[in-house]
């Protein structure tokens, strides 16, 4: 059906068409999805696609509706997924990997790459949008690990981009997205770790405010190794009652030095009690596997960074989040090495930030768009206090959105770099920049 394709074909009588065409609880209706195992299989369907004129969404590990369509062609990149492990502990991974197998992988030599926070999101969706995980103190993004990818550009040329083969491409990769090429197989520089102690302690919601101060200032005077995330879930039903918990995990096996970093936070405001699953664990094991939303329920989601976690921003956070009574809040505290890497350095440019915050509200999906004007106007205070936002975690393209993720002389280039090797927009289902 496809020239030079040697995957595998799925059509709507496919078992499995089902499957690649959902992604994060959109049902999508492709005519077909295909699934390559080399760079040549993706140039021969781009090729194919072009020649039909096909709308194209790339899909690595499906958890962005934008990995689906209806009418045009699913690139499921979900059979390359290799892991190998070169010299200098190199890292080789394929596009379709997941990062949770990812860590299961790398287990028996003792390393670890610096990703996200899910077991099934894809090595390829992630990394081009930035990589924030629990690493990410220590060892920066999983952008800032990056040392090479094979890119099959929509001409259908194969090319390896680094510092010096293709540099700008390389640039414009490592934040911007899936604009300007399908990449196949990333080279990460991995990082030894033996082990991990992570776990949950336990807040009382409601003095979710007395809480975060106090989280901030033990977290400014932690050592980069301590990763922490607030995350505070509404009442869903009778059975699922309202939760704060602080997220913490410890980028070390060394659990005297981890305790050591842990225990202020115990003595928070607020602080219920720490759970029995604060403990070393395998890397792997951190790795949280939440289901995908229902077709039925529509999100409302908003982020930020904050340049400085400040008393102001902590109100507005925790007042906001107190109205929209079916939000889940999440604040996650960075610095680190992701502030050591220059701004203009990658086209991520969100360098000089303290702390990462989102809110996603849950309607019905018939709910009047007055509600969902209700919630994004609310969020309306803090945004004020953010500054961009974090593409990855954007479910939709909101009108504003690569305003706030690329400041005017990242945008230039990256226009610039979508001139030169997309420049008649075939990448253009995702956070679209437009030649």
């Amino acid at each position: 059906m496809i020239d030079g394709f040697a995957g595998t074909i799925l059509g709507p009588d496919s078992d499995e068409y089902l499957l690649a065409a959902t992604a994060y609880g959109k049902v999508g209706r492709p005519v077909l999805a295909a699934r390559p195992t080399t760079a040549a299989d993706v140039a021969a369907a781009i090729a194919y696609a072009r020649a039909e004129g096909l709308v194209l969404s790339v899909r690595s590990g499906g958890h962005s509706p934008l990995n689906t369509n209806d009418g045009g062609m699913v690139l499921d990149l979900s059979r390359i997924r290799d892991v190998e492990v070169q010299g200098g502990n190199l890292v080789r991974l394929g596009s379709g990997a997941t990062w949770g197998s990812v860590a299961q992988e790398l287990l028996e030599y003792d390393l670890a790459v610096s990703s996200g926070d899910t077991y099934s999101v894809g090595v390829g969706g992630l990394t081009l949008g930035g990589g924030i995980g629990w690493l990410v103190r220590q060892h920066g993004l999983a952008i800032d690990s990056l040392r090479e990818a094979e890119v099959v550009l929509p001409s259908g040329a194969i090319v390896t981009a680094n510092e010096s083969s293709e540099p700008e491409l390389f640039w414009a990769l490592r934040g911007g997205g899936g604009n300007f090429g399908v990449v196949t197989r990333f080279t990460f520089q991995a990082h030894p770790l033996r082990g991990v102690v992570f776990g949950t302690i336990d807040v009382q919601p409601a003095r979710l405010a007395e809480t975060l101060p106090g989280w901030r200032d033990v977290m400014r005077a932690a050592p980069e190794k301590l990763n922490s995330t607030v995350y505070a879930t509404p009442e869903f039903g009778p059975e699922m009652p309202a939760t704060t918990k602080v997220l913490v995990c410890y980028g070390s096996a060394d659990e005297d030095e981890a305790w050591s970093a842990i225990r202020p936070l115990l003595a928070l405001p607020g602080v219920i009690g720490i759970g029995n699953d604060v403990e070393l664990k395998l890397f792997v094991e951190v790795f949280d596997e939440p289901s995908a939303p229902p077709g039925s329920i529509r999100i409302v989601d908003r982020n930020g960074f904050a340049c400085d976690l400040d008393d102001t921003l902590i109100e507005r956070v925790t007042t906001v989040n107190a109205a929209l009574d079916s939000a889940v809040l999440m604040v996650r505290y960075l610095r680190g090495a992701l502030n050591r890497v220059p701004t203009d350095a990658t086209a991520f440019p969100h360098r000089d930030v303290e702390a990462f915050v989102m809110s996603a509200a849950f309607l019905p999906p018939d709910a009047p768009d007055e509600d969902e004007r209700r919630i994004l106007d609310g969020w309306a205070p803090v945004a004020e206090r953010l500054t961009g936002t974090y593409g990855n975690f954007n479910l939709r393209a909101y009108p504003d959105v690569l305003d706030l993720m690329y400041p005017p002389a990242t945008m230039e280039r990256l226009r610039a770099a979508k001139r030169r090797y997309d420049p008649d927009n075939v990448l253009a289902h995702n956070l679209n920049i437009v030649p």
